[in-house]
């Protein structure tokens, strides 16, 4: 397991991770919205308007209406990012992170425009009578380039595992395990048969769904994080600003947080951000390409609001819930998952400003460190390391404090454990103990701090299992619709199948690991499609042009 975190740790570095990335992703949406006159500022007026069927006409071929391909679009954007996302962006970089997940979603609206109205102007029906569009098809059709479409497809369905099925349910266990107490195996299963019930029905039942879930969802995650916001309203313009003022110069240590440079503020805050809104991954224009329209430019208009309300509202809202509650620099009591622990040689403390410094820089490579990982026997009485062992036992990327060593069965070791390289060598230890968390857990615990108390973990445990369902209801379409462009029509029922099984089985898995596999998954679709965007921009201004042309006249 260790070894398949390691590399995929080792691909998000090459691909997600890489220096170049979030330039290209940027870069790709801030040629467009100059290349277009900034459409997602003239044309967000008129995206309303169609979403609210002012012009629709009657009779166009597709499967669902403009609101209904929102909602399915929205459905897969509004999951775990909006959650789970926000907080670890925050918890890798600090308030800055969400400053470029804001970028991204600005410049990402531009994207989604290009990309959706592409797909939407060369999608197929099959021979089932249902329409099948998105990147692929573009590519295919309008480049003649088959091969990068079969490797964007091929990226789709595994991206279907690694972005919209694998993470959503892991979080929706862990959710329901800490706020019920429901054991992740059994909300697995339940979750499996509701989810290929879905499925079964196609692109018509799962807008259908979609279209009531995604409103409600909405409005009760709305609640919640304002009961927060408004317990700390104080707390919510210095907030603001922090976000603003670290946006380039990286964020301090404060508390029990080391602080994160702008590299990591930059790189993480760009990465989920594509990881919420998914602008330029080219799922969504697979969920577009059924709506009812002959216009796909106004079906890429729709596309606009995707990204401002995804992430300009609802991940604003988680951000500012957790900045504003304080609870993102506080060591909290918790189980220490294996991914997240090192252990280091010496004594560290993050009261020391010379330690915080050594321990900022091992942390986000940023230069040389005294800190190093350590290699060698522990000894524990009844679970505790001596005080004057000389090793310093770190949590997510915090010094962590009261630490609880048991074994598998939840005895306190008496007695030699050995550690590797910073790692504990024995298999399933349960360690414990105090120190910042991240992900979900990081957002319950920011809601318990508002005006519903505890019971803000139960209002993001049933935001979470909405929002990470209604993700892998849409995500599931998406690699159904890149079967049939690779495979034909028959080959979806044994995808939905595979689907499913995954579905369950990722319940119970590492959510660390889960993690890093949506990471990389994101990039293989990511890639071909800003390449097959930018390759047809000529295509897309004329269009835009006629289409703008026509509408006038």
């Amino acid at each position: 397991m260790n070894f398949l975190n390691d590399l995929l740790l080792k691909l998000d570095g090459l691909l997600g991770g890489a220096f170049w990335f979030p330039y290209v992703l940027l870069g790709t949406g801030l040629f467009f919205t100059v290349y277009l006159g900034f459409p997602q500022i003239r044309h967000f007026g008129r995206a309303v308007r169609i979403v609210r069927g002012k012009e629709d006409k009657r009779g166009m071929p597709g499967d669902t209406s403009h609101f209904q391909a929102l909602a399915t679009a929205l459905s897969g954007t509004v999951g775990t990012g909006n959650i789970g996302g926000v907080a670890f962006a925050i918890y890798l970089g600090g308030p800055a992170a969400l400053f470029w997940m804001w970028a991204t979603a600005f410049f990402g609206m531009t994207t989604k425009f290009v990309e959706v109205t592409l797909s939407h102007k060369y999608r197929v029906r099959t021979l089932d009578g249902t329409m099948a569009g998105g990147p692929m098809y573009f590519m295919d059709r309008g480049l003649n380039l088959k091969w990068l479409a079969v490797i964007f497809a091929v990226a789709t369905i595994i991206s279907s595992f690694g972005t919209g099925n694998l993470p959503q349910v892991n979080n929706i266990a862990q959710a329901m395990d800490a706020a019920f107490g429901i054991e992740p195996i059994i909300t697995g299963a339940v979750l499996s048969v509701l989810l290929g019930l879905v499925i079964i029905g196609g692109i018509k039942r799962i807008a259908a769904v979609t279209a009531r879930i995604v409103p409600f969802m909405a409005v009760l995650y709305f609640v919640g994080a304002l009961g927060v916001i408004l317990t700390h309203w104080d707390n919510v313009i210095p907030s603001f600003l922090m976000v603003f003022e670290t946006a380039f110069t990286g964020s301090a240590a404060v508390g029990g947080f080391l602080g994160a440079s702008f590299a990591f503020a930059f790189n993480r805050g760009v990465n989920r951000g594509l990881f919420s809104n998914e602008a330029g991954q080219g799922s969504a224009p697979i969920a577009h390409a059924a709506a009812r329209s002959n216009e796909p430019v106004s079906e890429g208009m729709v596309a606009i609001l995707e990204p401002f309300i995804d992430t300009i509202c609802i991940c604003t809202l988680t951000g500012l819930v957790i900045l504003s509650s304080g609870v993102w620099t506080e060591k909290l009591p918790n189980e220490f998952q294996a991914a997240d622990i090192e252990v280091v040689a010496g004594t560290w403390s993050d009261s020391d400003p010379a330690n915080q410094q050594a321990l900022f820089h091992h942390l986000n490579a940023t230069g040389e460190s005294p800190v190093s990982a350590y290699t060698g026997p522990l000894q524990l009485t009844a679970g505790r390391l001596a005080a004057d062992t000389p090793v310093t036992v770190l949590s997510s990327r915090s010094v962590a404090e009261d630490v609880l060593i048991k074994s598998a069965q939840g005895d306190p070791i008496t007695g030699e454990v050995m550690v590797r390289e910073g790692s504990f060598v024995r298999p399933n230890l349960q360690i414990t103990g105090r120190s910042l968390i991240h992900s979900a857990e990081l957002t319950s615990a920011a809601f318990a701090r508002g005006l519903f108390g505890e019971f803000g973990r139960t209002i993001v445990a049933v935001g979470l299992l909405l929002f990470a369902f209604s993700t892998a209801i849409a995500w599931s379409y998406y690699g159904d619709r890149a079967m049939v462009y690779l495979f034909g029509v028959g080959a979806v029922k044994y995808y939905r199948i595979v689907y499913v099984l995954g579905f369950f089985f990722a319940a119970f898995s590492d959510t660390t690991l889960v993690w890093n596999m949506a990471a990389v998954a994101i990039v293989l679709m990511t890639l071909p499609n800003l390449l097959g965007i930018l390759l047809l921009r000529k295509e897309m201004k004329a269009t835009v042009q006629a289409y703008l042309d026509e509408t006038k006249n």
